[in-house]
């Protein structure tokens, strides 16, 4: 058997053993800031990456590295408590483990989230924006041999992001109260903050938000056959002018993020209930 499918599979068994007979449809990753979602879960359990075979250990700011099982929304879910990165030393394949996982578990729909900085200067920092399509600046995570039991050798990305979703989620938004922006998200390496030139050119090609993550995880959700929604909190104005101070900072994108996560919490949930 090809290693990596071996990997996969040993993980999901474990994960299977502890959630028992639970069959979730919708997985949920939550980047920096954001993980307060997963404390709305009901019935939870709780499974530390630390303790499932061949999984890495998130190192992260913001990220406290926890599987959690149980209902949001009335729906049985998965939630990723924190995320893995390529700017943490993990090849692609490691980075995106956790989605084959999910899949292997019988996931129907991923929501991804994550902490981005405005390119766009029209949004403002603690917006929710939509992801609606993506720019890869990142190595392709299915650069290799194609796993044949997930998916096709040349996979099409045309609409990577799911447009029911999108309608779905600007019309709950409006149920309550606010109006929710789409934009382009560029995922970079990272682990730098962008320069004001890459700023300038991120915008030139098309780009809103910026981050270093989010992007392998949905190339590999859509070559397994998974739905997927983007959502984007906007945590810090992308800067493109060179002025000698520090403009960007960890521990600040955390905490706009955690700013943000009640709305995103109850806007997640209700989406959810309607699958």
């Amino acid at each position: 058997m090809d290693e990596r499918i071996e990997r996969i599979e040993q993980a999901a068994q474990y994960i299977k053993k502890q959630i028992g007979n639970r069959k979730p449809k919708v997985a949920i990753i939550l980047g920096s800031g954001l993980g307060k979602l997963a404390e709305t879960i009901e019935d939870r359990i709780e499974i530390p990456y630390k303790e499932i075979p061949g999984f890495p250990v998130s190192t992260a700011i913001g990220h406290k590295g926890i599987f959690i099982s149980g209902k949001l929304g009335g729906k049985q879910v998965l939630a990723m408590q924190g995320r893995f990165h390529f700017y943490e030393g993990y090849p692609m394949e490691t980075v995106t483990i956790a989605v084959r996982v999910m899949a292997k578990l019988g996931i129907e729909y991923l929501f991804v989230s994550n902490a981005a900085g405005g390119l766009n200067p029209n949004y403002k920092v603690g917006e929710l924006v939509i992801i609606r399509d993506h720019i890869n600046l990142m190595p392709n995570p299915l650069i290799g041999p194609n796993m044949e039991d997930f998916g096709p050798r040349f996979p099409d990305m045309t609409c990577p992001y799911d447009l029911e979703l999108q309608k779905k989620a600007s019309e709950i938004a409006e149920e309550m109260g606010f109006k929710l922006k789409k934009g382009v998200y560029v995922g970079g390496t990272g682990p730098t903050y962008e320069t004001p030139a890459e700023v300038r050119y991120f915008r030139a090609i098309g780009g809103d938000l910026v981050g270093m993550s989010t992007v392998p995880e949905v190339i590999v959700a859509r070559h397994s056959g998974l739905r997927v929604f983007g959502m984007s909190c906007v945590t810090n104005k992308s800067n493109d002018d060179n002025v000698p101070r520090n403009l960007n900072d960890g521990e600040d994108v955390v905490e706009q993020a955690n700013k943000a996560t009640e709305r995103m919490s109850e806007l997640f949930a209700r989406m959810i209930k309607s699958l």
